[in-house]
């Protein structure tokens, strides 16, 4: 498939399609702190909470990718 072997589409895959979906939830979060009104220190904590999943898959990649795995 143009020239690409299966890793690299599925890497490629990878890349964009968590991309999207940790734009996806960051999206959702920001939706939830307006519906409920949670004002400033409330969407930081709701940032805080329910990004941290995100933030610990970002970073399990690039510790990764810096370490050459």
């Amino acid at each position: 498939m143009g020239g690409l072997t299966e890793e690299q589409i599925a890497q490629f895959g990878l890349t964009v399609g968590v991309g999207g979906f940790i734009l996806y939830m960051v999206f959702i979060i920001v939706q939830l702190a307006r519906e409920s009104k949670a004002g400033r220190f409330g969407t930081f904590v709701l940032f805080l909470v329910l990004g941290f999943g995100l933030l610990g898959f970002v970073a399990k990649n690039v510790i990764a990718w810096l370490l050459n795995i």
